[in-house]
């Protein structure tokens, strides 16, 4: 029984560590990497400054001070002291670190117990000193560790130049203390000023690198999370582009069928009821293209188009007339040069009183040129409208350009041009 409840417990405690061990996977698995990394420098910071003190500040301290009862007391009061400004370190670092980020302001009240006890460390080192109460080497150490300890976090606060300007005036305070409380030993004191500047420049690298390469991780962050919201911004636009160049024609179509069919229907002709299939057949083939439309699949065809072009102006009394050359296209040109068409068909469609329509496809050695040319219309409203401005956007993609104006006296041009090095001929 004994046996078995040992074991019990103990496939017990192995379950909950292995639940513990998962949970914390998770945790970390979920995080990005500029978390995963501000993780890791914000670890590193908590430990750097108990590192610090005890390799500098106990282990110096426990070998190198006098044992008389004066310097006994001051070395442990200053032992303690110094782990209270570990811990005031690793309060004030993240702290710290979300001012130097710009996330959130630190409290005018948050330095107060860093530099109380700051001064105290000194002072006490100091105070050992004057009593030569430890070697010169000990006290250097000394001071470097609780220096460290401020510095750190401070170094994230306040401008680089500002650090400097403070740590030089606090490194003249200090020599000149130690000056007087061991005028004899002008090395000793000569060498706290070298590690003061030692101390105070590892602080302000230790402090500022790892903030600015964490810096430069949350920019990089941001940026990628910009650039995803852009390519769902530009979808979008071109889901709303394809949507304005499928619907367009069809919906001109079924509008003037729909009015030929009322016109007939008034005056008892049977051609009505034509005219309703055939709005009818429009209707159906606009959910199929909007459907692929969605699916992210639609690719216009150009000789369909000049086909169903030339049927729409056809049926709306409008003459058409096309010149093209042979020329073997690659699909994303010949795509483009379809939605120009398109495009043209349905402006000629709801704008002005046309009554002729040219189309021109020229292939040449540097171009291929499509242009559609009209009369007694012209063109789009405005300065273009949504049409022309998602034509130049298909026609960018295979490094075309597309003009549109008046081309005379109650004429309209649009010209689409395609460098010949897009173009397999």
């Amino acid at each position: 029984m004994l046996e078995e409840e040992t074991a019990s417990r103990a496939g017990t405690r192995s379950r909950g560590l292995g639940r513990v061990r998962a949970l914390r996977e998770r945790h970390w698995r979920v995080r990005s990497k500029a978390e995963r990394v501000e993780l890791t420098t914000l670890g590193m910071w908590h430990v750097t400054p108990w590192l610090l003190s005890v390799s500098w500040l106990l282990t110096p301290l426990m070998g190198g001070v006098r044992h008389r009862p004066v310097p006994l007391a001051l070395g442990a009061l200053l032992l303690v002291v110094g782990a209270a400004q570990c811990a005031a370190a690793d309060r004030l670092t993240r702290p710290a670190l979300d001012q130097y980020l710009g996330r959130a302001p630190l409290p005018g009240r948050a330095l107060r117990a860093p530099v109380a006890l700051l001064c105290t460390a000194l002072a006490l080192i100091v105070a050992l000193t004057a009593v030569d109460g430890v070697e010169s080497w000990t006290a250097r150490l000394a001071v470097g560790a609780v220096l460290m300890a401020f510095g750190q976090p401070y170094a994230l606060l306040v401008p680089i130049a500002v650090y400097l300007r403070r740590a030089g005036a606090l490194t003249v305070v200090l020599v000149a203390a130690l000056g007087l409380a061991r005028p004899d030993d002008g090395a000793g004191v000569l060498g706290v000023g070298l590690t003061v500047a030692f101390a105070v420049v590892l602080a302000l690298g230790a402090g500022r690198t790892g903030a600015w390469t964490l810096s430069v991780l949350w920019e990089a962050e941001r940026a990628r999370d910009v650039q995803a919201r852009l390519a769902v911004a530009e979808e979008r636009l071109r889901f709303g582009r394809d949507l304005h160049d499928v619907l367009g024609r069809n919906l001109s179509v079924i509008s003037l069928k729909s009015e030929l069919a009322v016109q007939l229907a008034r005056r008892g002709r049977p051609e009505a009821v034509e005219q309703m299939i055939e709005v009818q057949r429009i209707a159906q083939e606009s959910q199929r293209e909007v459907r692929e439309v969605v699916r992210g699949y639609r690719e216009a065809d150009l000789t369909a188009e000049l086909a169903g072009a030339k049927g729409v102006l056809g049926a709306a009394g409008i003459e058409w007339a096309l010149r093209a050359e042979d020329a073997v296209l690659p699909v994303p040109v010949q795509s483009a040069l379809a939605w120009v068409v398109r495009e043209a068909a349905t402006n000629v469609l709801r704008h002005g009183d046309a009554r002729h329509c040219a189309v021109e496809l020229v292939t040449g050695k540097d171009h291929v040129v499509l242009t559609v040319e009209n009369d007694g219309a012209g063109g789009p409203g405005g300065s273009g409208g949504s049409g022309l401005a998602g034509l130049r956007e298909r026609l960018a993609a295979v490094g075309g350009t597309l003009t549109a104006g008046p081309a005379g006296e109650d004429r309209f041009r649009l010209q689409a041009r395609v460098p010949m090095s897009e173009v397999t001929a």
